[in-house]
């Protein structure tokens, strides 16, 4: 499986704060943001990631992420020059694709839990069909929101509902076989002129291969795509990070921790920091 992080748009709610800077770029605590979409990945196994982003800030991302030889893993950039919706990700990244399946993450997304690992990883292993993640939120109007039948079977999913038929919401990670390019050339445009990734479900959901998974109150999904969400996503962080003495999101921890780097190349990037960051990632080395 392959992955793409989308972390491009105007990010209009933040102006004008992102009229400068790439929002995926904003720090959520101690950490770039693109770091805790990006850690989802790694903990799923994949090691191929697109990153997409505007003609602007690929560069940026380039010069902030590199090669991810560092990580052991292998990065490619494309330029998203207008946002057309999320799925049209899956133009763009077509040839980065391939024949494989693909794992969509988008990059003003933060995931946390005690199983997370396992989750991700199961959903990276489907053979066919599409899984996707509802969580219970109070707002579900900004969001995707699945609709439940009687017997708590997914019926629909509707995409910013002024009248939400539940409190449950899509989670910025979606996990498609290689069906979805086909499937992403078929639909049209919203009415607001984007191909919209509420569309790609709905065309799993009726073709039947569809998985929803639904996550408990033991994890936590954050999107800080406003100043509000923003703010609060770096408390949580901070929160959590203080009390454990554990970082979430670190890259290089997961990296490490995933075996796709050795302790020495943990050492060799924890030296070149002189950051509180670059401390901790030298107590990892040390503890293990």
């Amino acid at each position: 499986m392959k992955g793409i992080i989308l972390a491009g748009g105007k990010a209009t709610r933040l102006h004008p704060v992102t009229k400068s800077v790439c929002k995926q770029m904003l720090p959520v605590y101690d950490k770039p943001m693109i770091y805790y979409p990006l850690s989802a990945l790694l903990l799923a196994g994949i090691k191929e990631i697109l990153i997409i982003s505007t003609p602007q800030d690929t560069p940026r991302f380039r010069h902030l992420l590199g090669t991810g030889s560092q990580l052991g893993v292998s990065f490619s950039y494309a330029a998203q020059k207008e946002p057309k919706g999320i799925a049209e990700s899956f133009l763009i990244g077509e040839k980065f694709i391939g024949k494989d399946s693909v794992c969509l993450v988008l990059g003003d997304n933060i995931f946390y839990g005690d199983n997370l690992l396992g989750l991700l990883q199961d959903a990276a292993g489907i053979d066919s069909g599409a899984v996707v993640f509802g969580y219970y939120v109070k707002n579900p109007q900004r969001y995707g929101v699945i609709a439940f039948d009687r017997r708590h079977k997914v019926v629909s999913i509707d995409e910013k509902p002024a009248k939400p038929k539940s409190n449950y919401a899509v989670c910025g990670i979606y996990f498609y076989d290689n069906e979805v390019l086909k499937i992403v050339k078929k639909i049209r445009p919203s009415p607001r002129g984007e191909l919209e990734i509420t569309d790609v479900n709905n065309a799993y959901l009726k073709k039947g291969k569809l998985n929803v998974k639904l996550l408990s109150r033991g994890y936590a999904w954050l999107d800080a795509g406003t100043p509000d969400t923003l703010i609060d996503a770096s408390i949580f962080i901070k929160t959590v990070e203080d009390r454990q003495g554990l970082k979430i999101g670190c890259i290089e921890e997961v990296a490490y921790k995933m075996g796709l780097i050795k302790k020495d190349n943990l050492k060799k990037i924890a030296s070149g920091m002189v950051s509180g960051y670059g401390a901790y990632l030298s107590k990892v080395c040390a503890d293990e």
